[in-house]
Parts: structure tokens; sequence; C-alpha cells
């Protein structure tokens, strides 16, 4: 007699939640069945399967395991990137409050004196302090070379 197999679409997308992709991920990693028949038999796409198989074997184990989300590359770049500028603007907030330390210590004096003597100290740039304390940088600079 002739098996035949029905396979019936229930037309909408399946919700998988992270113990049952890790399960039947292991199956296929036991070597009794092919990944193409524990697909059919759990009704998955074997090319998610697939998918599902190689992101656990590349360490989304630990992510499925924990029911984390496994993040891709190129999230993870975008991330790094956003860690990379915050990290550039807390280096210029530092600097402006060295700046700010700097001129407060130095005297209550006009605000282009006191740039002056902030960056007579050669300590931070002249367009850092110029431009930290609200100062035209051609008149710091004039005022440092005069």
């Amino acid at each position: 007699m002739l098996e035949i197999e029905i396979i019936t679409d229930g037309g909408r997308r399946r919700r998988w939640t992270a113990s049952e992709k890790l399960r039947i991920v292991e199956e296929t990693l036991d070597g009794r069945s092919s990944i193409s028949i524990v697909a059919r038999r759990h009704g998955v796409a074997p090319n998610l399967l697939y998918r599902w198989r190689r992101l656990m074997l590349e360490g989304g184990s630990v992510a499925v395991a924990d029911d984390d989300d496994v993040n891709s590359s190129k999230v993870v770049r975008q991330l790094e990137e956003r860690v990379r500028e915050l990290e550039r603007q807390l280096g210029h907030k530092v600097l402006e409050a060295e700046i700010l330390r700097d001129a407060l210590g130095k005297s209550r004096s006009k605000k282009t004196d006191l740039a002056r003597a902030v960056s007579a100290a050669g300590r931070f740039a002249v367009k850092a302090v110029a431009e930290t304390l609200g100062v035209a940088r051609s008149n710091l600079i004039d005022r440092l070379v005069g």
C-alpha cells in the first residue's frame, strides 16, 4: 500500500518559543533523522530549521536557552557604533568640565581674559576653550598673541 502524507498549511506564521526551537534543533543533532524529516515532523520549513541550527552552533544556544534574542552582527555593529559615539560625547563633556574648573580657578574677570589665562597654560586646545567659554576664537588668539 502506498503511503501519502498530506501537509496542511494554516496560512499564518507560527511563533516558536525558545524551548521549542532548542528541542527541535537538538533532534537534528542526534543524527537519527535528517533535518528535512525533523522539519516535516514539526511543520517547520527546512531552511528555517537550518538557520536555527546554524545560530545555535554559532553560540546562539545560550541565548535560546535563556529565552533571549540572538542579535545579528549588524545589530551588534550598530550598538558598538552607538557606544563609540557616546564615549566621544562623554570625552567632550569631561574636557568642558575640566576647562570650566580651570577657568573658575583662575579668576572671575572678563570671559576673554579668563579664556586667555586658561589657553596660555597650554593644557587645552584654543578652539575647545573658546567654544566652552563662549568666546570668539579670533579674539582669544589676538589676546594670546598680543
